[in-house]
């Protein structure tokens, strides 16, 4: 099947199977609040609300774009006081007729205001449905969607920078981009195809594909090389925390995030496990992993412990290996397979400055005093190293894995022109790649691909 006709037979078959009933959800977080939004949205949408709605004007007489004052009523009973925000298709966020409720944030407000919309003909909205529907209406590609999800669930500055750069379509641009170039040669060698009779005839020229070919493997190299500084901006820069016992590892954990998250105590091996939290310094998302102390031990536990403390080690992007006695400073960490920055961290400062030990190369602190400021400064200088490459960054999982599919394919393209293989094959190879791109942005995904997405999102958006 041509790979243009594939695109459209997916995209009709999905819209095809989601009714879209008109469909209302509470859009902001759900609780007692000082005001709460509820979002109503489908054809009957400005009907339904208007059946409920007393104000200067009707909802049906109101232009897209404005806001009404006026009551939530049924018979005598009046609910509320409240704003009406009209936004007509296809000029609203799901592409359909839309009305916004802003009300009072009473729990009882906001659930029998919904209970009377459902009444009206309204259903409850899935988790998701609302950007779903905006996907299916061509508001935003698929990539965008999860982009709203990833902003919402954003816990740091770096974060939620990402994620509005992917919303704004960094990411579909540059995979359409090359999707686009793609087809114009597919279509070409399937032309060829249609002519197989007279093998003479080359509409695509090779010269031109190897060229192209190139370039599109270049920039899925680059796209896939930065997942890890993105999957690090989503998720959190891993940082280990090791060194000897009475380091002041705990402490410092402690410090780092302000809070008493870590038992501390001047006995050997208090800390038999890994303890793990997060902090955000200068915008920037760390998972910090308090391990147990580096020593040999005849005790069980305490190397099961300290196995753990390796372990971390290996997964973590930056290591800050404490040292408490600075006069003996030896490492006991076991670098084999670690491949993260060790930072050497001289704690207790106080103390060894007063005994005039002066430390080696490093970073010196006082956790227990909280004089934690250079490795803090220190920390968000690695970060901006690790996770600020130039151009657009990937931090989804799922694009990844389709991007992978599309630079293999690539692959075989570029060995089959070397190789001198038939359109045919080249063709075959070229869908792969055009197949795995429109993943991506979701010109190609089958309806339990969306159900997945869209369920991981709350309901109301």
């Amino acid at each position: 099947m041509d790979i243009c006709k594939k695109s459209c037979t997916f995209a009709v078959q999905i819209t095809k199977d989601v009714k879209m009933e008109t469909i209302c959800a509470i859009a902001t977080a759900y609780g007692q609040s000082g005001i709460a939004v509820i979002r109503v949205s489908g054809e009957d949408a400005i009907r339904v609300t208007d059946g409920l709605f007393a104000g200067r004007r009707r909802l049906a007489e109101t232009a897209g774009g404005q806001i009404v004052f006026g009551k939530i009523r049924r018979g005598d009973e009046v609910l509320d006081e409240v704003l009406a925000s009209v936004f007509r298709a296809p000029h609203s966020y799901t592409g359909e007729d839309v009305v916004e409720i802003s009300c009072h944030g009473s729990v009882y407000i906001q659930e029998k205001l919904l209970e009377w919309l459902i009444e009206s003909g309204c259903r409850m909205a899935r988790g998701g449905e609302f950007t779903q529907r905006a996907f299916l209406n061509g508001k935003m590609d698929l990539a965008q969607a999860e982009a709203v999800a990833d902003l919402i669930a954003a816990q740091s500055k770096a974060e939620k920078d990402l994620a509005l750069s992917q919303l704004r379509g960094s990411v579909s641009k540059e995979i359409e981009q090359l999707r686009e170039r793609l087809l114009e040669f597919t279509s070409l060698i399937e032309l060829e195809l249609d002519f197989a009779d007279h093998e003479e005839l080359e509409f695509a020229d090779r010269s031109e594909l190897k060229a192209l070919a190139e370039e599109i493997s270049a920039t899925l190299e680059k796209l896939t090389g930065s997942f890890k500084s993105g999957n690090a901006i989503r998720h959190g820069i891993p940082v280990a925390i090791a060194g000897a016992p009475n380091a002041g590892k705990s402490t410092l954990l402690n410090a780092l995030l302000g809070e008493e998250r870590a038992i501390v105590s001047d006995i050997q091996g208090t800390t038999r496990d890994t303890i793990e939290d997060s902090v955000t310094i200068d915008g920037i998302l760390f998972r910090l992993t308090d391990t147990a102390g580096l020593r040999k031990t005849e005790d069980q536990l305490e190397q099961m412990g300290i196995a753990r403390s390796q372990q971390a080690a290996r997964k973590a992007q930056i290591i800050l290996y404490v040292i408490g006695d600075w006069e003996n400073e030896e490492m006991q960490l076991d670098e084999t397979d670690i491949h993260g920055t060790i930072i050497r961290v001289y704690n207790k400062a106080d103390l060894a400055h007063n005994a005039g030990i002066q430390p080696r190369e490093g970073i010196c602190i006082s956790a227990k005093e909280g004089k934690i400021e250079p490795l803090k400064e220190e920390l968000v200088r690695l970060s901006h190293e690790m996770i600020h490459p130039s151009g657009v960054m990937i931090s989804n999982a799922r694009h990844y894995e389709a991007l992978l599919r599309a630079l293999e394919a690539i692959r075989r393209v570029k060995e089959g022109l070397a190789e001198g293989l038939s359109g045919e094959l080249l063709s075959m190879d070229l869908q792969d790649c055009l197949e795995a791109l429109g993943e991506v942005t979701g010109r190609i995904s089958s309806q339990e691909v969306l159900n997945t997405i869209f369920s991981k999102f709350c309901i109301g958006k």
